[in-house]
């Protein structure tokens, strides 16, 4: 079906991100995180190539942070709002007591270090590059084999996979590739006594049974934590177009996605596709990015554990040395894990007390 509504002026490629016109820089304007309506504007000045800015939307940075004291055997918030509640945690020690979300659905994302997690359902062992879904009201506990830094999402809403659509139910991942616990008792089972903290209304409950809570011999049902690696997830390749974000969606929220970038093939030089990240105004969601693994060729002076934030409203897009690098490039093997918010993002003081002041300097060329 044509769509009657769309309208073209001027000078403009005709497929976005492809053959770009000499001396002009692609934007794209879109609305509702790249999902929703969208036009490509085509500037004669990089997006980005700003003197000064002044208010809540600058771009911002956090370096790697899982050896501050603030999260040491705990979760510390990084950034926030009614829907999604970002933290980070480092532990070295298996837990000393149970846990149980009664306010948020949870997604834990391992950076680094394995275990297990123990589970009214049963046993999932753990590892770096594991996504773990627990439902709301799950009971839980880690053990840690080795030192584990954690990425914690606490959501409003459930967890669910995206649609593929025309793709088929096999891609971004295949079916098997998902884990499902099997029934299992917890493995302590000579304690004197066995405590679960149950967070409800932002408060915390401690309550004592003198037996080990996990005693489920079966379950059936629809409802129950699963797990997938990232390292198992099958990206949308085209060597003729740049992908958006939203093509590697891999969890849907309440008002808000997780998209996982992985290793893949980068366009086509031959074809003049554009191989960095194209500049755009995703006017209706704060944008955050963590970068678990390899060489973030589009971020100069980014490493491993670091986490960038990008406000609605403001221009995003690569850094200047990135259109060249990715020229030398025919392939990436960066991983980085991102968070689109739906509604703005607030910063924790944890954020305030380690943030780059400098990161939205990092586009003026010198």
């Amino acid at each position: 079906m044509i769509d009657s509504s769309f309208r073209s002026s001027g000078i403009f490629s005709k497929q976005a991100h492809v053959k770009i016109p000499d001396g002009l820089y692609e934007e794209e304007h879109g609305r509702k995180g790249f999902f929703g309506r969208v036009s490509h504007l085509y500037h004669e000045q990089k997006l980005t190539s700003w003197k000064n800015i002044e208010g809540d939307l600058k771009p911002r940075a956090l370096p790697t942070l899982f050896d501050s004291v603030e999260v040491q055997e705990k979760f510390a918030p990084v950034l926030y709002n009614s829907d999604v509640i970002l933290s980070y945690g480092t532990f070295s020690k298996t837990w000393k007591s149970f846990w149980r979300n009664g306010d948020f659905d949870e997604l834990y994302f391992v950076h680094d270090g394995s275990g297990k997690i123990e589970t009214t359902y049963g046993h999932i062992n753990i590892k770096k590059g594991d996504y773990i879904i627990i439902p709301r009201g799950t009971t839980i506990k880690f053990f840690i084999d080795s030192k584990m830094k954690l990425l914690r999402f606490e959501s409003n809403g459930e967890f669910e996979e995206p649609t593929r659509g025309i793709l088929g139910p096999n891609a971004l991942y295949d079916q098997t590739m998902i884990f499902v616990p099997e029934a299992a008792l917890g493995s302590e089972q000579n304690l004197s006594e066995y405590l679960i903290e149950i967070k409800r209304e932002g408060k915390i409950t401690k309550l004592t049974y003198a037996f080990n809570p996990l005693d489920v011999k079966g379950w059936k049902g629809n409802l129950y934590p699963w797990k997938l690696s990232i390292y198992d997830y099958c990206p949308i390749n085209s060597h003729k177009y740049h992908i958006p974000p939203s093509g590697h969606t891999t969890f849907v929220s309440k008002n808000f996605v997780i998209c996982s970038f992985v290793a893949r093939p980068l366009e086509s030089s031959k074809e003049q596709v554009l191989k960095v990240p194209f500049y755009h105004s995703n006017i209706d969601y704060d944008e955050v990015l963590f970068y678990h693994e390899g060489d973030f060729f589009s971020r100069d002076n980014i490493s491993a554990g670091a986490l960038t934030f990008h406000p609605q409203g403001i221009n995003h897009g690569p850094h200047p040395k990135a259109f060249q690098k990715a020229n030398n490039k025919e392939f990436t093997d960066e991983y980085a894990v991102m968070l689109d918010a739906r509604h703005p993002l607030l910063r924790s003081e944890f954020f305030s007390k380690y943030e780059n002041q400098n990161y939205w300097k990092s586009w003026m060329e010198h």
